[in-house]
């Protein structure tokens, strides 16, 4: 076929088609590397991840100090029958199972929402001042109102979060010009220095509130895990979809405010929606199961190393690879010592410095 023509000042020439614009509806999503035909491979592998966080859940199920042959737990799995297996599987163990992958699911995505808004790579729900909120506001439940259920927790770590994250995105955007990813980020470390020095006030003046804080704040998942999971799941449920929902949005910040606003992006909304999702996901995992550290800053690292930097698919493996990791850290916990048991917490902050900084050494070297 003969290439179409135009008409020029010598002549025909081959037309030059016009250039296309970049499609609004992606945000710009190629720009920075991303291919739909790499869609498969990164689904292939996330595929892959739902099947070891499948398995991560049948061993911790059958893995405790209290031991239940493999093919009992199967067994009780199927049909309640009342046992002392059936008791330890479906009481204590499926409980705590699903709590650790809720709250693991929440972490991850709330530290990849975190880092996407901040530009930051590492930075974590704790930079903003979040996790300090929710603890400040957990400890002012104990001390005055007098609260000791892990439900109870949860209404004053979400207020506490969601006051903390209005007040930092208040301040951190206030002025002309000052909408800026840097300017968060000091707000929100001046909101640690604050709240932290709150919470040690009251618990130098109140040492039956430290005796029961200090059971909360180390983190773990051995509360009772019926009615902390009731408590929690519809916030760390909302919170989830709210962050997947702003994943082309996150996708155009990446590529800077200026070329965000070209495609059509509200910069505000788009940082409300996810500091709102930040503060669902972080407000309720903390409440759950007390601050844990590391997860939400090594995970969306290993998400970017497998998936790249599209965050319709960083999000996704960050809420699968944080609950493989928390599950996992769980488990190591109640082996490690059994019949004793060592929190999670210890466990994540343990396992998770030296990946982080496997991954930050990896790529310095990548870019040497």
């Amino acid at each position: 076929m003969r290439a179409p023509t135009r008409d020029g000042p010598t002549g025909t020439v081959p037309a030059v088609p016009e250039a296309r614009p970049p499609d609004v509806r992606t945000h710009g999503v190629r720009t920075h590397g991303v291919r739909r035909h790499g869609a498969s491979p990164r689904a292939a592998g996330l595929a892959a991840a739902v099947a070891v966080l499948a398995a991560m859940c049948l061993l911790s199920l059958w893995a405790g100090a209290n031991h239940v042959p493999f093919g009992t737990v199967w067994r009780v799995l199927r049909h309640n029958d009342g046992s002392t297996a059936a008791l330890v599987v479906h009481d204590l163990r499926i409980p705590r199972t699903l709590l650790a992958l809720v709250v693991g699911a929440a972490l991850g995505v709330s530290g990849a929402v975190t880092q996407a808004l901040t530009r930051n790579d590492l930075a974590e729900p704790g930079l903003l001042g979040i996790s300090m909120g929710s603890s400040a506001a957990v400890a002012l439940g104990i001390a005055v109102f007098g609260v000791t259920s892990t439900a109870g927790y949860v209404w004053f770590a979400f207020g506490g979060a969601a006051l903390t994250s209005v007040a930092v995105f208040l301040i951190g955007t206030a002025g002309r010009g000052a909408d800026t990813p840097a300017n968060l980020v000091v707000a929100g470390a001046a909101a640690v220095a604050l709240l932290g020095a709150f919470v040690n006030a009251i618990l130098i003046l109140d040492p039956t509130a430290f005796d029961r804080y200090r059971f909360w704040d180390v983190g773990s998942l051995a509360a009772p895990g019926a009615p902390t999971l009731s408590a929690t799941w519809p916030f760390i449920v909302v919170g989830l979809l709210l962050a997947l929902s702003q994943a082309r949005s996150l996708n155009a910040l990446a590529l800077g405010e200026q070329a965000a606003r070209g495609l059509g992006v509200h910069l505000n909304r788009a940082r409300a929606l996810g500091a709102l999702a930040v503060v669902l996901l972080c407000g309720a995992a903390t409440a759950a199961a007390g601050p844990i550290t590391f997860v939400g800053l090594a995970v969306p690292h290993a998400a970017r190393a497998i998936a790249g930097t599209d965050q319709r698919w960083v999000l996704p493996y960050s809420a699968v690879l944080a609950a493989i990791l928390l599950i996992g850290s769980d488990l190591i916990g109640r082996l490690i010592i059994a019949p004793g048991e060592l929190r999670v917490g210890v466990v994540t902050a343990v396992v998770g410095a030296p990946v982080f900084i496997a991954l930050c050494r990896r790529a310095r070297l990548a870019h040497a």
